[in-house]
């Protein structure tokens, strides 16, 4: 058996909801991944400094807020100026489809928007990393 996949599940902002970031990891663990869970209201430069002293291979940000162009664009500088560039981004939330292909541009590969299926998010993690 190879090494696990290293996933940091964040809570970048002020939203204080994380119901869905907490199910969302334990579906990941479930699947045999080591999920790395950051908590509530992470600033951009934490998530990619823990990103960073963690080695994870995925970045995961869960977004309430309707932040989610604003935030994902500041977690992606962050993790640059950190030179974590060998992740897989993702995020999940409220996010509308218009934003999709936004979201993509700024390297977020896994757009989940709220009712997504976990094995959705465990299939795409898995396709994504080596």
């Amino acid at each position: 058996m190879g090494k696990a996949i290293r996933v940091l599940v964040a809570k970048p902002g002020l939203d204080g909801h994380d119901v869905g970031a907490k199910v969302v990891a334990q579906a990941l663990r479930e699947a045999g991944m080591e999920v790395v869970d950051t908590g509530l209201r992470q600033t951009p430069e934490a998530i990619a400094r823990t990103a960073l002293q963690e080695a994870v291979d995925v970045v995961g940000l869960s977004i309430l807020s309707g932040a989610h162009l604003q935030l994902c664009a500041e977690v992606k500088k962050a993790l640059d100026h950190e030179q974590v560039d060998d992740v897989v981004l993702m995020v999940g939330g409220v996010i509308p489809d218009r934003d999709r292909a936004a979201l993509e541009q700024l390297g977020f590969s896994g757009v989940f928007a709220f009712g997504s299926h976990l094995d959705d998010v465990v299939r795409f993690i898995k396709e994504k990393v080596p």
